[in-house]
């Protein structure tokens, strides 16, 4: 039997086991397709059905995904620790990186000058039955939302470890496994794959420069959806900012099904620099997301939800039982952050040059014939024929980017480009090189 068919096991739980240990050790390269069901269950000396459970195991897990005649191959970023794993692959020494989708550092505002002195201030050590989310810094939080529109002067606030966090939290809070969720197409490679390791199931809602689209979303909540994700601004790949027109269409949409859970993600916060157009509350679960990670440093690992009571009740009390709260130590660091007008001045500073960087690419690209969309945030978006071909031809050219199979369901291709690293005398050659990879390419529907 060839290395791929080192699988052993006579149960479907040891079955799923070894092939996930042999992810897990890098023996199933992601993608690599699985043999089939039949062709197992002969090898093993099984029945057919111990090795279709074992396959659903691993799907449920986000080990595995199934597509179609292409049979059931390892994901392209699999729920487990595998050799070398990493957001994305090293890129070789001599390209520019613009694949990473990371701010610029040299735009962050220095957190050890915040923590030395938050550390000064802090009173006698936290124990477990005081360390909690701090008031503080749910005060400063509600104003801040509000002066940006969001409507939570009645709702409940807490305190999560970041977007993604806040996201899981909200759908275990309320789903159950086999469950759908609405996710934008093309949207967060992060999410697609906390919906799969969740064993929820996505269901995809294309997006265009104003958000996500209402016919589309209007097919995926007649499906049965049980929650839907938004990102209001800075969408992730595509740049996309939900209009007020938009959010107004999505909000009647979302009123005749008072029972989906809407979540918000406002990862970008502060250093997007277009105002917030929110959609909930609408239904009777909603959540609200910011994240510090974007404006403040991608090491601090904090988030403000918003929502209805129940849904931040479910959320503050699994993590009691789990994590427990929060670092206070970081949430002093925020309410400092929040706090200092020079910080305020800087990320103010940094929104406008990341907007400057990004219209400065579109404009080339478009200039030398192509189609690019970036409407907020630190990423462009460019609709290509051949994902394989416009990442090799950059890399050519000497470009790293990221390619659009990473966030996609259906939609058509496309590469992601980041400005964070963008040079200003690096734009028309980049422009140049995407026009060529995109040569005779007139995409009908940009981002379907």
């Amino acid at each position: 039997m060839s290395a791929q068919y080192q699988v052993n096991g006579e149960t479907a739980a040891d079955i799923s086991a070894s092939i996930e240990a042999g992810v897990v050790r890098g023996d199933w390269i992601t993608g690599a397709a699985l043999p089939s069901v039949r062709v197992l269950a002969s090898a093993l000396h099984v029945s057919p059905a111990t090795v279709a459970k074992a396959y659903q195991e691993l799907r449920q897990r986000g080990v595995v995904e199934t597509e179609g005649r292409r049979g059931t191959r390892v994901r392209e970023r699999p729920a487990v620790a595998v050799p070398r794993s990493a957001p994305h692959s090293p890129v070789p020494a001599g390209l520019r990186d613009l694949s990473a989708g990371e701010p610029d550092v040299r735009l962050l505002p220095p957190l050890g000058p915040v923590l030395m002195t938050v550390a000064d201030k802090t009173g006698p050590p936290q124990g477990y039955t005081s360390a909690v989310t701090m008031p503080e810094l749910i005060d400063a939080a509600r104003p801040r939302l509000l002066a940006d529109g969001i409507p939570v002067a009645d709702a409940a606030i807490a305190v999560t470890a970041g977007a993604l966090d806040s996201i899981e939290r909200v759908l275990t809070a309320h789903l159950r496994l086999g469950d759908s969720v609405a996710v934008e197409d093309p949207g967060w490679a992060g999410l697609i794959d906390l919906i799969a390791a969740l064993g929820l199931r996505p269901v995809p809602v294309a997006v265009d420069d104003q958000g996500p689209e209402t016919e589309s979303l209007a097919e995926a909540l007649h499906s049965g959806v049980r929650a839907v994700a938004i990102t209001v601004r800075a969408q992730n790949p595509t740049g996309a900012a939900v209009s007020e027109a938009r959010a107004a269409r999505l909000r009647d949409l979302l009123a005749a099904h008072p029972e989906v859970v809407v979540i918000e993600d406002d990862h970008a916060a502060e250093l997007a620099e277009r105002a917030p157009h929110c959609v909930g509350p609408v239904t009777r679960s909603w959540a609200f997301i910011r994240s510090a990670s974007k404006p403040f440093g991608p090491d601090l690992r904090i988030a403000v939800l918003a929502g209805d009571e129940t849904t931040v009740a479910r959320v503050v009390g699994r993590m009691r039982i789990g994590m427990g709260w929060v670092s206070t130590t970081q949430q002093r660091m925020l309410l400092h952050l929040w706090q200092d007008s020079g910080v305020t001045a800087r990320v103010a500073a940094a929104a406008t040059e990341y907007a400057r960087r990004r219209r400065g690419l579109i404009e080339a690209v478009r200039a030398a014939g192509a189609v690019a969309h970036g409407e907020t945030g630190i990423n462009v978006w460019i609709p290509v024929p051949d994902e394989t071909r416009a990442v090799a031809g950059l890399r050519d050219a000497g470009f790293a980017v990221a390619p659009g199979a990473l966030f996609r369901l259906r939609s058509a291709p496309g590469i992601r480009i980041t400005v964070s690293s963008l040079e200003d005398e690096d734009v028309p050659q980049l422009a140049r090189a995407i026009a060529s990879v995109t040569s005779a390419f007139v995409p009908t529907a940009p981002m379907r």
